[in-house]
């Protein structure tokens, strides 16, 4: 069978530490190799390291299919940039602490072997001594006593916010005897019971009802911030920050609140000036054997180009004002990138003595071997499933007899086969179409090895997130987009005005600003109920300018918006006068000239004659096959579109839209192959200097050898450089 055939030759990994390449390893196929992997690992923990977080979200919902016995960990990185002024999202900060604390604590010998996923963004970046997260919880036990103070200080040292109703993790509110609280990591918040000062019940419950679900007998909370604002802490920051940046002369904010002991929007950023010293998360796991991503040299160096572009945007902008930043927003100091991230030389020796995997797709022949050392290859053979495209589009062939023809003679080659849907209701109505259409006995499994005790001839059908099937060995995974080229996918219900209440006035805090459709800017000052006609009702309270107050009932609250502006003062709207309708009448008026302005240039648009420019015939097919993939049906119609409209002899106004990864750079190229052919200068307009490096490269490498000069432009490019750039431009020298 496929897996012991796969196990086998994954025995040699863990019998030899080196740096591996298994090749032949199809995206896809990565959860069934993890799941290989941890089997046979004798406890030793894995580490993989994905390239974003997409691919870790897929990963760990993959992993419930192939591994769903086995212990799973996930280390996600912060959802905010580099040397931002946004903390991270206390989900994603919960999920990294529990992590953190859980493996803090040493496995016992006996144990097996846990699966931990870390994108590469989160393993960059330095974190909190381990030996700090070891017995840093708060243990309750029902039928103990507890010191309500001391549980109060603690959960405002670490991180919790005192709400007026318990809706997401890091929340918490007490009244009376009664404290509700959200852990990090946990599924569901907690209601503790308190008489005096022993702690009666530990009781779960639903945060959309308030009811309770369940009791626990014990639980460890767990900080819900990676910053603990301790004296000590404090101390540490305004020190360090002083020695950094010199004495704190005016205004700055973040100084201010932490001297206060408040805790400020992106502090996280000078984690390392609150801790004594920081380590890595490698530090948490020494004995793991280290498994890479699909592309993960690629991503590791982007990720690190990242951090020292948005270091030098920030250095270049200095603070506010006179400084060269921007008017009105509060002094950045940012960092140095060594204090709170990895470089690559520093990741490399992390890396020097243990066994590592790297992952590839690419067969033995064409997989590059690692720098700096030996890298022992070991093929699986596997690839990538070529789908069903062809009978998508051919004339008078039948999608499903074409599918259920193949499935007959994967059997007949001896192949497991398993369909795999990204939803129960999708993969149910595959199983409907596959019978309808021959297939015996498509049979839903709920894991992998149900699926490898099914009887040969019968089909699996999996609910498990691939993009793209693959082959390995005797298992052939076909995936619901190799069949139909997307998903099924089903619109989301609509919110219940209950639920759309909650969700949105769980995420405003008092002091927050808002816009009232019809009275403009206000602040909210929480909710209140009010009797009206016998009844209560729930209101928001917003104050406007000179005290007054408007009570918008919470069935109401589509009528209010977030204030989405900076950082700068703001005036609040006056409660029945004129100026917001004033404003609304004035920006309205603009909308119409901005409209009147674009029709107008859309007219003289159409007017104009542009330039015929045609894809030189045999050299563009050339530069066609340099693509190392085959070409999307999407990908295929954008690129179609834009020749188009190059051998139109209009002026094109085309816009491609994409997500990362989807092939929008390909598009470009192949334009400006057939613009610069035709003797005309292009220009590739780019919103960051990382990206300018990027498509500068990637341009190069797909020009090479062609009479075609490329040259770069931004802040980064040497001053001669950019000089003769712009020189080569105007006299027509760069293309």
């Amino acid at each position: 069978m496929a897996h012991l055939r796969l196990a086998d030759a994954l025995a040699r990994i863990h019998a030899r530490r080196a740096h591996w390449t298994i090749t032949g390893a199809p995206e896809g196929a990565d959860a069934l190799i993890l799941a290989e992997l941890a089997q046979g690992s004798g406890g030793q923990d894995i580490l993989h390291v994905v390239r974003d977080g997409h691919r870790l979200e897929r990963l760990e919902e993959a992993l419930r299919f192939f591994a769903p016995d086995r212990e799973v960990l996930i280390f996600p990185g912060w959802d905010c940039l580099p040397y931002d002024r946004q903390s991270p999202h206390p989900d994603i900060v919960g999920e990294r602490l529990d992590t953190l604390t859980r493996l803090a604590v040493d496995k016992p010998a006996t144990a097996r072997a846990r699966i931990v996923l870390a994108s590469i963004g989160a393993l960059v970046q330095r974190v909190p001594r381990r030996a700090g997260y070891a017995d840093i919880g708060f243990p309750l036990k029902a039928g103990a006593a507890v010191d309500l103070a001391e549980l109060q200080r603690f959960l405002a040292d670490n991180g919790y916010g005192r709400s007026e109703t318990v809706m997401e993790p890091g929340e918490f509110a007490i009244r009376g005897g009664l404290v509700d609280l959200f852990p990090p990591g946990a599924t569901e918040p907690l209601r503790l019971d308190l008489f005096g000062d022993t702690l009666e019940t530990i009781r779960t419950f639903d945060p959309m009802s308030q009811r309770s679900t369940g009791t626990r007998a014990q639980v460890v909370l767990k900080p819900v911030s990676e910053i603990v604002l301790t004296p000590a802490a404090i101390e540490r920051f305004r020190a360090g920050y002083r020695e950094l940046f010199g004495n704190v002369a005016g205004h700055d904010a973040l100084y201010e609140a932490v001297s206060a002991g408040q805790r400020y929007q992106g502090m996280e950023h000078w984690l390392p000036l609150f801790h004594d010293g920081l380590d890595t998360f490698f530090d948490y796991m020494p004995d793991a054997l280290v498994t890479q991503d699909q592309q993960f040299g690629e991503a590791l160096e982007a990720r690190l180009e990242l951090v020292r572009d948005y270091y030098q945007a920030r250095q270049s902008m200095g603070g506010k004002g006179a400084r060269g930043g921007f008017a009105g927003a509060p002094d950045y100091r940012p960092l140095p990138p060594e204090r709170l991230y990895l470089d690559a030389a520093e990741w490399r020796r992390r890396l020097a003595d243990r066994t590592v995997v790297a992952l590839t797709s690419f067969d033995a022949a064409s997989a590059a071997p690692e720098a700096g050392g030996e890298t022992r290859a070991l093929d699986l053979d596997g690839r990538r499933h070529e789908g069903f495209a062809a009978a998508r589009k051919a004339q008078n062939v039948n999608l499903f007899d074409a599918v259920a023809a193949h499935i007959a003679a994967a059997h007949q080659a001896g192949r497991r086969v398993l369909v795999a849907g990204f939803s129960d209701g999708s993969v149910e109505r595959l199983r409907t179409l596959l019978r309808d259409h021959g297939v015996a006995a498509p049979t839903p499994v709920p894991d992998f090895r149900t699926a490898q005790a099914l009887p040969a001839g019968a089909v699996g059908m999996a609910v498990l997130p691939v993009d793209n099937g693959f082959l390995l060995g005797e298992l052939e995974i076909i995936g619901e987009e190799d069949i139909l080229g997307d998903r099924l996918v089903r619109p989301k219900p609509k919110r219940r005005p209950s639920e759309r209440f909650i969700a949105e006035a769980s995420a405003l805090a008092e002091g927050d600003l808002v816009v009232h459709r019809e009275h403009g800017i206000g602040r909210y000052e929480g909710l209140v109920a009010i009797e009206v006609g016998g009844a209560k009702h729930d209101c928001l309270r917003l104050i406007y300018d000179g005290g007054d107050k408007l009570f918008v009932p919470v069935e109401n609250i589509d009528v209010l918006s977030r204030y989405g502006a900076a950082d700068g003062p703001v005036a609040l709207d006056r409660l029945g006068g004129a100026g917001w309708q004033a404003r609304s009448a004035r920006l309205k008026q603009r909308i119409r000239d901005m409209a009147d302005k674009l029709i107008k240039i859309a007219a003289e648009r159409a007017l104009k004659r542009g330039d015929l420019m045609s894809p030189p015939e045999g050299l563009f097919e050339e530069f066609c096959a340099r693509f190392p993939y085959e070409e999307t049906d999407d990908q295929l119609g954008a690129i179609s579109d834009v020749l188009d409209d190059l051998s139109s002899g209009k002026p094109m106004d085309r816009l491609v839209c994409g997500d990362v990864g989807f092939g929008k750079t390909e598009v470009a190229l192949r334009a400006a192959f057939v613009a610069a052919m035709t003797g005309k200068q292009v220009a590739v307009v780019v919103p960051t200097t990382l990206l300018a490096r990027q498509h500068h490269r990637t341009f190069v490498e797909r020009f090479e050898g062609m009479p075609v000069r490329i040259g770069r432009l931004s802040r980064l490019v040497p001053s001669k450089e950019a000089s003769e750039t712009r020189k080569a431009l105007k006299e027509g020298r760069l293309d």
